[in-house]
């Protein structure tokens, strides 16, 4: 290779690096889906700068009424958000809305609306090809699968199912609530946690048919109320936050069964704790090393170190929140910063996790934002 060859290759090289330190330090965007019963009027958008916390003012990126959790579809081109209502278009549902990304400013552009298949949708997920959207309805105690056409556009919901049973708390499980689905890694199965009925419901999901054909449940303590899920990088283990007894339960989880297996169960808040308090939102980091769930009403994060040996959990502490109320939070995908939703706080606030023991450190200050439900980071590179 001749001197000037390899000078120019040299500086290639450097630039690549360059571009992607940059890209690196870019600040990415967040999305937050609000309640509008008070002054929000939708879904708000942001930057944050991941090395300082530094935020730009929230504006206004699409209107809606009641959304209440948001999901990014694969292609970073479109977003869709839960209308968290009780009836849309006559009849006892409530609605998903799609909205295309706009690539330069980040604002959303309504493109439609779909019934959701039951009352009071709460919960969203978009699978890795982009082809459905998964739904999880509270109050109809229902979930479904909404197809996503070629230009991000809803179609009617191609399966719907509904959950059946109680549990023993007459105020809270008087029928089903389902209050989240979840695709595992393969896909192959999707896992909805239901409140009212104690039940983990599992079915088996077919992509190109947009169904959902029933499979199996894993079962909690009477009167837990799971709220959401997550799932270990492995695979191998899911961790179910339990909204009314406030503990976290550790499953084994065999993708190619599609089977949970009772691991252990934990409290989510501080010994000795005698408050009132309801669990919220729970996270695995992405290394696979930490599980984080949040209190509202103790208002802290309770941090678990994981045993990657066995998936079993060893209590590492709280950490106060900084806000009132924190119904959810994300880990952006770098696994450096969690960004947290205070509902009845009205701010949004930023943790810095310290990547060898887990600890969260808040850092950049707080958004005033009126009754935030959700966050969604989206990547800087989208």
């Amino acid at each position: 290779m001749t001197p000037l060859c390899s000078c120019l290759r040299a500086a290639v090289l450097c630039l690549v690096v360059a571009s992607l330190a940059r890209a690196a330090e870019a600040p990415i965007t967040v999305y937050v889906g609000t309640y509008t019963d008070g002054t929000s009027k939708g879904i708000y958008r942001f930057s944050l700068d991941l090395e300082t916390g530094k935020a730009t003012a929230p504006v206004l990126a699409g209107a809606a009424k009641n959304p209440s959790f948001l999901a990014l579809h694969p292609s970073g081109r479109y977003l869709y958000a839960v209308s968290e209502i009780d009836s849309f278009g006559g009849a006892a549902t409530g609605s998903v809305i799609a909205f295309a990304i706009d690539p330069k400013t980040g604002d959303l552009t309504k493109l439609d609306e779909v019934a959701s298949g039951g009352a009071g949708p709460c919960h969203l997920s978009v699978d890795k090809a982009g082809k459905n959207v998964l739904v999880a309805n509270y109050g109809g105690g229902t979930v479904a699968v909404l197809p996503i056409g070629p230009d991000g556009r809803l179609e009617k919901a191609s399966s719907v199912r509904v959950h059946e049973g109680k549990g023993k708390d007459a105020s809270r499980q008087d029928k089903p609530h389902a209050h989240g689905i979840y695709l595992d890694a393969a896909e192959r199965f999707a896992l909805a946690p239901d409140l009212g009925t104690d039940r983990v419901f599992v079915y088996a999901y077919d992509a190109q048919k947009g169904t959902l054909e029933p499979h199996g449940a894993g079962v909690l303590e009477p009167g837990a109320g799971p709220r959401h899920l997550a799932f270990h990088p492995s695979g191998r283990y899911a961790y179910v936050i339990d909204e009314l007894d406030s503990t976290v339960s550790a499953f084994g989880y065999d993708a190619a069964k599609g089977e949970l297996t009772p691991l252990q169960r934990l409290s989510a808040l501080p010994l000795g704790f005698g408050g009132t308090s309801y669990t919220a939102e729970i996270e695995v980091s992405p290394d696979g090393r930490f599980v984080y769930g949040s209190n509202r009403g103790h208002d802290s994060l309770a941090v678990f170190r994981v045993d990657p040996a066995s998936g079993r959990l060893t209590a590492a502490g709280h950490v106060p929140i900084g806000g009132s109320w924190p119904r959810h939070f994300k880990i952006e995908a770098s696994g450096r910063v969690l960004i947290a939703a205070h509902q009845r706080g009205g701010t949004v606030g930023f943790f810095r996790l310290d990547p060898k023991t887990g600890e969260p450190s808040a850092f950049g200050g707080k958004l005033a934002i009126d009754r935030p439900a959700c966050v969604l980071p989206v990547p800087a590179h989208r």
